[in-house]
């Protein structure tokens, strides 16, 4: 995200052998820069000495002392391009996105011209779902700069998001060919594990920021789909395949399995798992196991369903009202609508975007009360987790936007499902997840479903993608906080299992050469 000019340390002879060379570097760095500071004065010509300092107590995780340095430095130049754009990176890294967006926009506002301050806030913005306001900067940075790679990738990004596949990919095409690989950076104090984190150009790619600590995994970013297949893959020990979406991601699972059939390194969710997971294919071979019930979902050209022959077609293939019309590759509700009666069925096709819709059989997942329940349980490194119950009282239900916050007989319920999964959902519905998870064979997985009234699992979704959201320092959702946490801590044992095993295996192979 910066481009701030780092100078090249030689290290003296006797101190390379007492830790991890390049984290020394930058502690012997830093000691140069603060000898320096120190007999400087304090003039403007210091400023960049000390913004230096300050981008280096960052990367040694000391990231208090770099903030507060990026303070006093800002009270002094407030215009500053690099103090600007440097602060709004820690920001970044440091979770105040609310701040580092203040931050860059003041970077623009005195700096216009420079595209990398428009980049990042760009990136935040479309982190938070903000598309037009994201775009406008990417857009802005094209005009001046029109080969500006990571300005293509982000408004591809965008233009993926609101429904414009055919112009995501022209623009993927030019922000990612021949930059599909980017190394994060690594603060810890010790070697690190090496990982490739292979990634979608499209999204439906799994949040990995919560489970790879940068202080142990120092991590390579691979966008599989425009990965030149002649370049050699970097050094590295462990595969965490993040690509978690097999509706829209189909050309970079593909890359994904020929990339991991290049290595022998251990891979966390084998892409060819994870292509099967495709919600046609989960309603087919899912439907198959005892006591789950899956929606029958067709992919249907969406200009057939939009014209006078639509409600004739899904007749004709057994469907009957009211189901459900969901456009592929989207997630959290989005694209995805309630379809009542045959009349309403060409409006609601032709307002989605998509060449292909599937049409879902509508599960009826209503409790006693009238309210709907989605359940969501993880499973990880073969074991099931439960993370949440959302009630609603509408048929699309999200925890985000259910009533649990205003109900606090919700949030019992809940609380009594994340207590004891087995006494909630019944032995019929936990032999159910048992089985899925079995077939899934994927070391990182979710589940959402509902319950039957004979107690079945009503099959929602079950893939890769699902998110593992952390609740806000509300104390309504104290109760939650223990089962999110031991998932998160399930993901971190499973990865750090896997890289040990990946170690050994190392050492093993390296004894046997040495005889």
């Amino acid at each position: 995200m910066t481009r701030l000019k780092r100078t090249a340390v030689v290290l003296p002879d006797d101190s390379k052998q007492q830790g991890w060379v390049p984290r020394l570097a930058q502690e012997f760095r830093l000691r140069q820069l603060d000898d320096l500071l120190a007999r400087q004065p304090a003039s403007g010509d210091a400023i960049g000495t000390e913004i230096e300092r300050a981008v280096l107590l960052g990367a040694l995780d000391r990231r208090a002392e770099a903030q507060q340095v990026f303070i006093d430095i800002l009270r002094r130049v407030p215009e500053n391009f690099s103090a600007l754009n440097e602060f709004g990176t820690l920001l970044t890294q440091m979770g105040a996105f609310d701040a580092a967006c203040r931050v860059y926009a003041e970077a623009i506002l005195h700096h216009p011209q420079n595209p990398m301050a428009r980049v990042n806030l760009a990136n935040l913005l479309l982190r938070a779902n903000r598309y037009a306001e994201a775009r406008d900067h990417y857009e802005a940075v094209l005009r001046t700069d029109p080969d500006h790679a990571e300005a293509h990738q982000g408004l591809g990004a965008v233009l993926a998001d609101i429904g414009d596949r055919e112009g995501a990919r022209r623009h993927f095409e030019q922000g990612f060919r021949g930059h599909a690989v980017s190394t994060l950076p690594y603060r810890g104090t010790r070697p690190p594990i090496t990982l490739l984190q292979l990634m979608s150009s499209g999204g439906g790619n799994i949040p990995t920021s919560a489970l790879l600590n940068d202080c142990t995994f120092l991590t390579t970013v691979i966008v599989t789909d425009y990965l030149d297949p002649q370049m050699a893959l970097p050094p590295h020990q462990l595969i965490f395949n993040a690509i978690g979406d097999a509706d829209l991601c189909k050309p970079a699972l593909e890359a994904a399995v020929r990339l991991i059939d290049r290595t022998t390194a251990p891979v966390i969710n084998d892409p060819r798992l994870v292509m099967k997971t495709g919600r046609t294919d989960n309603a087919v071979r899912l439907g198959l196991l005892p006591g789950v019930v899956t929606p029958k979902t067709i992919p249907i050209e969406r200009d057939l369903l939009a014209g006078p022959r639509g409600a004739i077609a899904v007749a004709d293939l057994g469907f009957s009202f009211p189901l459900l019309l969901r456009s592929p590759g989207y997630h959290t509700g989005r694209n995805f609508i309630f379809v009542e009666k045959a009349s309403e069925l060409a409006a609601a096709a032709g307002g989605l975007p998509g060449d292909e819709l599937l049409v879902i059989e509508y599960l009826e997942a209503c409790g006693r009360d009238g309210n709907a329940r989605k359940y969501r349980v993880m499973m990880i490194g073969g074991r099931i987790y439960p993370l949440h119950l959302a009630i609603s009282r509408n048929w699309k239900v999200h925890y985000f936007t259910s009533d649990m916050a205003d109900k606090p007989d919700h949030r019992a319920e809940e609380a009594l499902f994340l207590g004891d999964m087995r006494v909630a959902l019944g032995d019929t519905a936990m032999t159910a997840l048992e089985q899925i998870r079995d077939q899934l064979g994927l070391d990182y997985a979710g589940v959402d479903f509902g319950l039957a009234s004979n107690g079945d699992l009503l099959l929602f979704e079950a893939n890769a993608t699902m998110v593992i959201a952390v609740p806000d320092a509300d104390e309504r959702w104290a109760y939650r906080r223990t089962a999110i946490s031991s998932i998160i801590d399930a993901v971190i044992a499973m990865i750090m299992q896997k890289s040990t095993a990946a170690q050994r295996s190392l050492h093993c192979t390296a004894q046997s050469l040495t005889g």
